[in-house]
């Protein structure tokens, strides 16, 4: 019924403002609209609706992830903007924050300004 639709991501955040910065200013994402309600984004041709809340308690795993083709290259030009991986003590990560999962895939996580859990995977 839906596999012929357009999929909508959502997040929260509690300040507009410094999501609006993090989302356009540092990941690069084209602003769409915005209003009392969210700050609307195009990723890629998903629109990506951060949507305003009063109170926000951050999920504990990934709520939204990108595929790159270079992991090594988008992480460092990440932490050139100040954005650092995250590194967990139950599985194995490289120096920058990569785990090698068990099918081949790269993966490494960081957070957006609200405590989000993002994600990039090489595949």
């Amino acid at each position: 019924m839906l596999s012929n639709k357009k999929l909508v991501a959502f997040v929260a955040t509690t300040n507009q403002a410094k999501s609006k910065s993090f989302y356009q200013g540092i990941l690069g994402l084209t602003l769409l609209s915005e209003d009392n309600f969210a700050t609307v984004f195009d990723a890629n041709g998903t629109v990506l609706r951060v949507s305003s809340v009063r109170e926000f308690q951050p999920c504990p795993f990934t709520v939204l992830g990108w595929e790159t083709n270079d992991i090594e290259a988008d992480i460092r030009s990440l932490n050139a903007k100040g954005v650092y991986f995250e590194k967990y003590g139950f599985f194995e990560q490289d120096d920058i924050g990569i785990w090698m999962a068990p099918g081949g895939a790269k993966i490494a996580w960081f957070k957006d300004t609200d405590g989000n859990t993002l994600s990039l995977t090489q595949h």
